[in-house]
């Protein structure tokens, strides 16, 4: 894996877009004052690849990819990977509640010669490539396929970041052997392996299938080819005698039917005119008819009688006139009567109401002179009060004067002053006016009363005088109605007459109906004869036609018994002759029937020598007996080159089997892979163990015993000793010196895709001395010199900055990181 570009935005300390071009950083160093987010470089090419960094903790630390108060983080990144380049891309966000999630993550395989410049254009993510894992959940694999490495052996191998520089050299011999089994591809011969068993198995399951195949493939020999040839020749001669003598069987068989034929029309002649027989009552049939044609007869003369007698009376009837206008005259004469006697009724009760409206009138009249009367004494009665209030009045004015004094009212000396009354003269006239006030109420409520009883006998004369205007005018009517016509005891007569003629009418259409009546029954009777009549007839008629092609003789149409006897005859006299003809006819059928069998038999004895057994068609039965022995001689063939090809198909499989069986015993049980595990340890330590010995100057050189690894110091008499006993310095020296070795020598091991395309280290260098990081500086600029992978280094070192000739300076200010490529 080999990075080309790298995109940052909201990513930890990067908050503003950052973008990294490693293009031709064939050796790079990532430079910059500590906690400036140099680590933060490598952090971000693990996050876009696998989701995590090691320093997080795992997934839990998710949230330390976004920067302080960012919502979200984006990374990608462009790299190299066994010739094809792909593009990683995570986001990150956080939601209103707080938590931090993987929003979108994708790999994408970039078309070839796409030039990543173009991602400053803002493409879209359609025109990145093809999709080669657009999930989270798919990013896993598809990462493993394009790097050839899991994340903890691509964070041991390819970045290896602070605090785990030295985990491959400090790792348990089981885990670091899984490191060089995926690096050096080493899993493949665990899949041969398997490959072979399965291919072992599936050989021996199709050599088993063969086999029993083979088993049931038997009586494939000669002597059974020569015997199924032999019946083929069998059945064609069988098939030329059968054809042979087939259509003499077919003569012999038409003989047969043609005399069987004969001899069955003769016995159905027999039959037919054995069965001639008249009908039992044929006889009868014709007197029942002659005598429902006389009663028919009959039955209609008397219904015309009755309906002869029956208009008579209609006629009658007629003449007498409407009942109903008989019965209305009678009506209008008891009606007249009853005006007449209301007329006088009414004209007495005229004359008393008019002389009682007479006598109301007078009494209403003197009631209104007595109201007028007592109007005039309650008018007088009031101008008396009057005075008798103004003499009061002059009596109080009396009683103050005395003789010879002025009157206070007309001035006048006053010679003599009158008496003064004893009483008031008001009070006298005031109970004089009440009195003429309760006269004049009681005459006016008579006049009402009077009044009323008036208008109430005038309404009632009114009434009585329009009923007698009525009555007279329908007695007018009724005596205009009544003019010319009978008396009402001649109408009485005429009604009994039409009474007595209704009856003797109603008698005749009892009669009428019961005739039609006899004359129906007369006359079905009639149809029900001349019907049998007819059956019979139509009996004879087809016993007749049964019997035309024996030409029966005419038949009288108006005797059918004379007629059923003459054909019941004619008959038994055809019978009697034909019944001579049968003896040679059954002669025949059986001297047919003798040489059809005598064929049949010559047949069935042919296919009984053949062993097939009797048929009606021996010609098909023989032809498909032929066809048979040919499929089955075709079939042995047929089997015993499917033998043969079954035979060469099992050499094949077993030589295969045997084959991957072996192949699969090499390989089991990890004996090979163990092998090339050594031998690759063996030359790695070897690699590591030069370098380790330039760098410490001599003093170490690096060894392993049974996958532990070990030291031999040469500064104290060749002690050997394990690396955990080394210092800081030199555990620093002896893990770069593995992981250079490791870079060095894996192209030339691998078998897979897995490729150290690039190293970048991020550990120790500030712990060396001047001697040993220029020995460092040396081996790193070697490596890198090659030009077959990158080299990176994360150092604040100045003297091992300046050796490199592309830096990337990282700076931070209060609100971002930033880098700045320096160098070439």
């Amino acid at each position: 894996m080999r990075p080309m570009r790298l995109d940052m935005a909201g990513f930890t300390v990067f908050r503003a877009e950052t973008t990294v071009d490693f293009t031709d950083a064939d050796f790079f160093a990532l430079v910059g004052p500590t906690g400036s987010g140099k680590s933060t470089v490598l952090d971000a090419i693990c996050f876009a690849l696998y989701g995590t960094v090691p320093r997080w903790g795992g997934t839990r630390g998710l949230a330390n990819a976004l920067a302080p108060s960012a919502t979200e983080a984006r990374v990608r990144l462009v790299f190299e990977s066994a010739g094809d380049r792909y593009v990683a891309t995570r986001v990150v966000r956080r939601d209103g509640r707080g938590n931090v999630k993987t929003a979108n993550a994708g790999l994408q395989l970039m078309p070839p010669g796409f030039d990543i410049t173009k991602l400053d254009t803002g493409l879209s993510p359609e025109d990145l490539g093809e999709v080669v894992a657009g999930t989270p959940a798919e990013m896993e694999g598809a990462v493993l396929a394009a790097v050839g490495l899991p994340y903890e052996q691509f964070t041991s191998c390819v970045v290896l970041p602070q605090g785990q520089f030295a985990d491959f050299l400090h790792a348990k011999p089981a885990t670091r052997q899984q490191i060089l089994v995926n690096l050096l591809g080493l899993g493949v011969y665990e899949q041969v392996q398997k490959r072979a068993t399965e291919r072992a198995g599936q050989a021996e399951a199709k050599l088993e299938t063969v086999d029993r195949m083979l088993a049931g493939l038997t009586d494939t020999d000669d002597a059974t080819l020569d015997a199924a040839t032999a019946q083929v020749r069998r059945m064609r001669e069988l098939a030329g005698a059968v054809a042979a003598a087939v259509p003499e069987r077919e003569r012999a068989r038409a003989a047969t039917r043609a005399a069987t034929a004969a001899l069955a029309d003769l016995d159905a002649d027999l039959a037919g005119l054995a069965g001639v027989r008249a009908p039992d009552g044929v006889a009868e049939v014709a007197r029942a008819v002659t005598d429902a044609r006389a009663a028919t007869g009959e039955a209609a003369g008397a219904v015309a009688l009755a309906e002869e007698r029956e208009e008579k009376l209609r006629g009658e009837l007629a003449a007498l006139g409407d009942e109903s206008s008989l019965r209305l005259l009678l009506r209008a004469y008891a009606d007249r009567e009853k005006l007449t006697a209301e007329a006088e009724r009414v004209r007495a009760a005229v004359g008393a109401a008019g002389a009682e409206h007479d006598a109301a009138v007078a009494a209403l009249a003197a009631a209104r002179e007595a109201a007028a009367r007592a109007d005039a004494d309650l008018e007088a009665a009031f101008h008396a009060h009057e005075e008798a209030k103004a003499t009061d009045q002059a009596v109080a004015l009396r009683a103050h004067l005395t003789d010879g004094a002025r009157c206070p009212v007309c001035e006048q000396t006053v010679a003599r002053v009158p008496p003064l009354p004893a009483g008031s003269a008001v009070a006298a006239a005031t109970a004089a006016g009440k009195a003429a006030r309760a006269a004049t109420k009681a005459a006016h409520a008579l006049v009402a009363e009077r009044d009323t009883a008036a208008r109430e006998l005038e309404r009632v004369l009114v009434h009585a005088r329009a009923r007698q205007e009525q009555l007279t005018t329908r007695r007018s009517e009724l005596d205009g109605q009544l003019a010319g016509a009978a008396t009402p005891a001649a109408l009485g007569t005429a009604l009994d007459e039409h009474a007595r003629l209704r009856r003797a009418l109603d008698e005749a259409a009892a009669v009428v109906r019961a005739g039609r009546d006899a004359a129906r029954r007369t006359r079905g009777a009639l149809d029900a004869a001349e019907e049998r009549l007819r059956a019979a007839w139509r009996g004879f008629d087809a016993a007749r036609d049964g019997l035309a092609r024996f030409a029966p003789p005419a038949a009288d149409r108006d005797d059918v018994a004379g007629a059923w006897a003459t054909l019941v005859g004619w008959a038994a006299e055809q019978a009697r002759r034909r019944q001579a003809e049968r003896p040679g006819l059954a002669d025949a059928v059986a001297r047919a029937e003798a040489d059809a069998t005598a064929v049949e038999d010559r047949i069935v004895a042919l296919l009984a020598d053949a062993g097939l057994p009797r048929d009606d068609d021996p010609v098909r039965a023989v032809a498909v007996a032929a066809e048979r022995a040919e499929a089955e001689r075709r079939r042995l063939e047929e089997r015993r080159e499917q033998a043969a090809e079954l035979r060469g198909q099992r050499a094949e499989h077993e030589r295969r089997a045997r084959t991957a069986r072996a192949l699969a015993g090499h390989l089991r049980a990890n004996n090979f892979e163990r092998w090339l595990l050594a031998e690759a340890l063996d030359l790695l330590v070897d690699g590591a163990s030069g370098i380790l010995r330039d760098l410490s100057q001599g003093q170490y050189d690096l060894v392993h015993d049974k996958g532990e690894f070990f030291v031999v110091d040469h500064h104290d008499a060749g002690l050997r000793r394990g690396v955990r006993t080394l210092s800081g310095g030199e555990t620093f020296q002896a893990s770069l010196a593995l992981a250079l070795a490791l870079s060095e020598q894996l192209a030339g091991l691998s078998t897979t895709t897995a490729s150290l395309e690039s190293i970048v280290l991020d550990e120790g260098f500030g712990t060396l001395d001047a001697a040993t990081l220029d020995t460092v500086a040396a081996t790193l600029e070697g490596l890198a010199a090659r030009g077959d992978r990158m080299v990176g280094v994360v150092t604040h070192v100045p003297a091992l900055a300046e050796r490199i000739p592309v830096r990337f300076e990282v700076r931070k200010d209060a609100r971002t990181a930033r880098i700045e490529r320096t160098g070439l």
